[in-house]
Order: C-alpha cells, then sequence, then structure tokens
C-alpha cells in the first residue's frame, strides 16, 4: 500500500526510523527548517519499514560498491594491476578513464532516464569484463590489448555506476545526515579494497614472483558477479520515505533532448559548482603515484599486499571520522564546511612533505630489482607503511568532503546526479591524463609534484564557494532547476 500523506507538517522530532538509530531530527534544526515546504508521509512497519529505510537501501549500495569499484580498487592498490610491468596496468587506466570521463559527464542524464536501480545494474557489471582481463592476460602474456579494451569498457560503465551511486547517496539521508551516510558508505564500500587485499595478501604472503596468481584474479572475479545481482534486490527510489517523514523526490523522465539540456541548466542555476571542479580533478590524480609509483615500485609482492590492505583500512577512518565532524548538528553547518577544508588543508601538506623525504630517494632509473625491492621485515619499511596508511586517511576524507558540498549545494536527486556526473567526469579527465602520463614514464618527482600542487589548488579554489554558496540548511527556492 503506498505511503499516505499526514494531515499536517509535523514541527515536532522526525517520523522514527526504524530502525533506533538515533537520528530523530530536532525542531530548529537544519532539517526541521526546510520541512515545512514538504508533505510528512507516515513510514512503513515492520519488515517493510526495515527494507523500505534509508540506512538499508545506503548499506545495500555500500555493498554493490564493495563487490565493483571495491575490488577493482584492490586490484589497482596493488600497484600494476598485480603484475610485473606496469605500462599494460597504465594504458588500460588511461584508456578507461578517458571513456569515463566522456560517459559520466552524460551519465547524470541517463540515470534521470533509466532510474538510478537500473542504471547502477548496468553500471556494474563492467567490472566482471575487467577483473576477467587480467586474468586472461596472467594466462595469456600477449592478452595485454584485452586489459585495454576492457577498461575502455569498464569507464563506460563505470560512469553510469558512480552517478546513480552519487544520486541515491545524496538522496535518501537528510540534510543533517549527509556526512553520515556518506561515511556509511565509504566505509562498507572500502571493505572490498580490505577484503581484496586480504585475499592478495593470503594467497601471495609467500610468493616469490612479485605478481599475483590466478587464484587471486578468480577470487575477485565470481565476488563482482555477486556484486552485479545486489541491484536486482535494492528498492525503487518512489516508494521511499526520508527518516523525517519526507519523501524521496524521483527524478524526472522527460525526453534525451531536455536530459541533455539539463546539464546546461544545473550550471547555469548553480554556476558556484565550477569552483569545485579543481577539487574533482584533484581527487584521482594521486592514484598514480601512490599505486604504481610508490607501492609497486618500492615494495615486493607481499609488502605490496599489506600495504594495500591498511591503505584501504585507513579509508574507513577517514571517511567515518570526517563524516563525522560534518554531521556534528550543534555546530553551524557553515563552521563545519570551513574546519573540513581546514583539516584537509593540514593532511595535504603533512603527507607530501613527508612523502617529498622518500620520493627524492629513487627514481625510475633507480628503483630496485624485483629481488632488492621492500619486504616486510626491512626495518626502513614502518615508516614507509605509515605514509600509506595517512594517504589512504587523506583520500578518503577527501572524496568524503567532495560529495559532502556536493550535498550541501542541493536536495533534488536529478540535480545531485548532475553535479556527481561533473564530479566523475572531470575526475576522471584528470586520471586519464596522470595514467597516460605514467604509462610514457615521466619522471616520478614530476608526477608527485603535480599531485601535491593540484591537491592545494583544489582546496583554493573551493575556498570561495563554501563562503558563497554552502549555507546553514538548503533553502527551497535552491532546488529549483
Amino acid at each position: 500500500m503506498a505511503a499516505q500523506p499526514v494531515e499536517k507538517p509535523r514541527n515536532d522530532s522526525a517520523v522514527g526510523s526504524g530502525f533506533g538509530f538515533g537520528f530523530d531530527i530536532p525542531p530548529g534544526s537544519e532539517d526541521s527548517a526546510s520541512r515545512y515546504a514538504e508533505e510528512i508521509f507516515e513510514r512503513p512497519t515492520g519488515i517493510r519499514g526495515f527494507y523500505y529505510n534509508p540506512y538499508t537501501q545506503v548499506v545495500l549500495l555500500g555493498v554493490v560498491c564493495f563487490m565493483c569499484p571495491g575490488l577493482f580498487n584492490a586490484l589497482n592498490g596493488l600497484g600494476a594491476g598485480g603484475q610485473l610491468d606496469s605500462t599494460t596496468s597504465a594504458n588500460a587506466n588511461s584508456t578507461l578513464y578517458a571513456t569515463f570521463a566522456v560517459a559520466a559527464f552524460f551519465a547524470g542524464s541517463i540515470n534521470n532516464v533509466l532510474g538510478p536501480v537500473r542504471t547502477l545494474l548496468l553500471g556494474s557489471i563492467g567490472y566482471c569484463l575487467y577483473i576477467g582481463s587480467y586474468l586472461a592476460v596472467n594466462i595469456h602474456s600477449d592478452a595485454s590489448g584485452f586489459v585495454i579494451a576492457a577498461g575502455a569498457i569498464l569507464g563506460i560503465c563505470a560512469g553510469l555506476l558512480w552517478t546513480a551511486q552519487g544520486s541515491l547517496m545524496l538522496a535518501y539521508p537528510t540534510e543533517s545526515q549527509k556526512g553520515g551516510f556518506i561515511g556509511i558508505f565509504w566505509s562498507i564500500f572500502n571493505l572490498g579494497g580490505v577484503v581484496g587485499a586480504s585475499v592478495s595478501l593470503g594467497q601471495n604472503f609467500h610468493s616469490e614472483a612479485n605478481e599475483v596468481g590466478n587464484g587471486t584474479y578468480i577470487g575477485f572475479l565470481v565476488l563482482t558477479g555477486i556484486g552485479v545481482l545486489v541491484p536486482l534486490i535494492m528498492a525503487d527510489p518512489d516508494k521511499m520515505i526520508r527518516t523525517d517523514g519526507t519523501k524521496v523526490t524521483t527524478p524526472r523522465q522527460p525526453s534525451w533532448k531536455t536530459e541533455i539540456s539539463g546539464l546546461y541548466i544545473a550550471l547555469r542555476t548553480d554556476p558556484l559548482i565550477v569552483l569545485l571542479f579543481p577539487m574533482f580533478f584533484a581527487s584521482n590524480w594521486f592514484y598514480t603515484w601512490q599505486f604504481n609509483d610508490y607501492n609497486a615500485a618500492l615494495f615486493n609482492i607481499r609488502a605490496r599486499s599489506l600495504n594495500n590492505l591498511v591503505y584501504w583500512l585507513s579509508q574507513i577512518v577517514g571517511s567515518v571520522s570526517i563524516g563525522l565532524l560534518l554531521d556534528q548538528r550543534h555546530l553551524r553547518r557553515r563552521f563545519r564546511a570551513f574546519f573540513a577544508w581546514c583539516i584537509l588543508l593540514v593532511f595535504v601538506f603533512v603527507v607530501h612533505i613527508w612523502a617529498y623525504f622518500y620520493q627524492r630517494q629513487y627514481t625510475r632509473q633507480s628503483i630496485p630489482n624485483d629481488a632488492d625491492k621492500l619486504d616486510i621485515y626491512d626495518r626502513r619499511y614502518i615508516g614507509r607503511v605509515f605514509l600509506y596508511i595517512a594517504c589512504g586517511l587523506l583520500d578518503a576524507m577527501w572524496q568524503t568532503t567532495a560529495y559532502w558540498m556536493m550535498g550541501a549545494m542541493s536536495n533534488d536527486p536529478a540535480k545531485l546526479a548532475y553535479f556527481t556526473g561533473f564530479y566523475k567526469s572531470i575526475q576522471s579527465a584528470g586520471a586519464a591524463g596522470v595514467w597516460r602520463a605514467d604509462a610514457v614514464k615521466i619522471p616520478y618527482m614530476s608526477l608527485f609534484i603535480s599531485t601535491w600542487v593540484l591537491l592545494v589548488a583544489g582546496l583554493v579554489f573551493a575556498l570561495p564557494m563554501i563562503h558563497l554558496r554552502v549555507k546553514d540548511h538548503t533553502e527551497y527556492e535552491d532546488e529549483l532547476m
């Protein structure tokens, strides 16, 4: 039975979540201020209440990304996709992010036509193909062309998956819950990296080949196949009611022509999103240096696997920590935005000053032979693995804050689909460039310095957007496109 609206808007605490999480919305909060413009609906109870709870759906969303991009991250985090030669991996990633950049730019339109759940299903399929291509190249060494082609297909699929993910993740929570929902999602998603890294570490702990075996790729492939099936059991967003009783707005479904013009309208009605574009551009740039030019360059396969594990574990800590800060309702939302910006700035300089002292000790020409790479029992390993942990923390905090800032600009799922499409498109354009730069052997130090500069530039450009656009609660007129 469809949810029925309550006769009049309520100004007391929000309708219960059905989970007992204690996230009721107090009067006078940033959520209650915007609730008067919307009808309040009774939430379902019992099993239906559990299934249609926003927390349940964001967990399922996290599981999809746990199984698909999470395991992709675990594979990439090994450096060179677990292979000896990083050239094929770098070229595949360059192709992947080039197609991702194009696909993500229009993925918001596709998401609004097909619906986010169908878009999520289509997007997840490419991850199976990509992981399978590494298994193929492990069996047939001359199959590197297949890896690059699979990367191109995955780029299209990833554009769809991440746009649908962003639209759902930012649409289900109330305003004051967005940081927490991002943290929940990011933690589950990064468990994919943790599980994948654990599988890799267990299977390669005694390996002397310095590349992962077929069993690792087969394990990843099976888990990714399961992830493809999860969107089939996710709820239709049309039937979702937030924990404060407001209905999730269903994305419009007009013609393709109107949807494509919506990209322009989103920019015209919210032009300050442009100030986040440098932050978007930098948000995947650092992976190339971290994965290929640090982890793969310096460490043997056992150390690479352990580094990969602690990197994704630190991502969970980073995303939850910054998410809790961004949801502190006793602090004004503008204050939270500026405080998070300051934390990111400090972390960027701490991590990169630390990394500089290691990077200046080696070049592409001086990296050790396979037999001489750092192992987990070497004394020099300790400081370097802690740097990798710090890199993971910074990555998670950066991505979570970028999503939160977009969520602070709107509650409209259609508009958020465009924003996340811009985010993934620009992010991927940067990633395509830096992976190609790595494939053509640009000096390590040049790639490292470019990473540092772009992160600082992203924060500098974001500062005026925070000042001009982030308010203590989103006004109704800000939702209009």
